[in-house]
């Protein structure tokens, strides 16, 4: 269960830690719900066999925290290198000559965040990263019940209705 839970914090981690890509998480926590999704998947794949709904809760809640703690250095990492490149970036649209003065103090205020903004933003990530993964998990278990197989050795026939 815990390496399927470490693949998809992995994957929950550096998806919404990306600046673009991460941005996806906005529609419906996309990089969260997946992450537990595949958790719950690989587990299934592993196991050879179904899991329960709280299984697949389980293992996708378990991917959802260890993607918070995945997520922190990589966003900090990035903030770091691409912090200075942004805060140019909305200084530069900040000169534009058409823009109303609200939209160019918002804009100004944009640049990079510090890193104790990420610790904070941290507990936040977790405790929904784990509860959105969670309902990743619990899809996934279900979309990915196997089938139990026949019964060996003869031919079903259905039962016969009381008269």
């Amino acid at each position: 269960m815990t390496r399927s839970a470490a693949l998809g914090g992995l994957f929950i981690g550096v998806l919404s830690a990306l600046p673009i890509v991460g941005a996806a998480n906005c529609c419906c926590c996309l990089w969260i719900v997946s992450g537990g999704a595949l958790s719950a998947y690989l587990e299934v794949q592993h196991k050879n066999r179904s899991l329960t709904t709280g299984e697949g809760a389980a293992v996708g809640a378990l991917a959802g925290v260890i993607g918070a703690f995945v997520w922190l250095p990589i966003v900090i990492m990035i903030s770091i290198v691409l912090g200075p490149l942004q805060q140019a970036f909305f200084e530069q649209i900040a000169q534009s000559r058409d823009l109303p003065p609200e939209a160019r103090e918002i804009l100004e205020n944009m640049g990079g965040r510090s890193t104790a903004g990420y610790f904070v933003l941290f507990f936040p990530q977790l405790f929904i990263g784990a509860l959105f993964a969670a309902i990743g998990g619990m899809l996934a278990a279900a979309y990915y019940k196997k089938e139990v197989p026949p019964a060996l050795g003869g031919t079903w026939v259905p039962p016969v209705p009381p008269q």
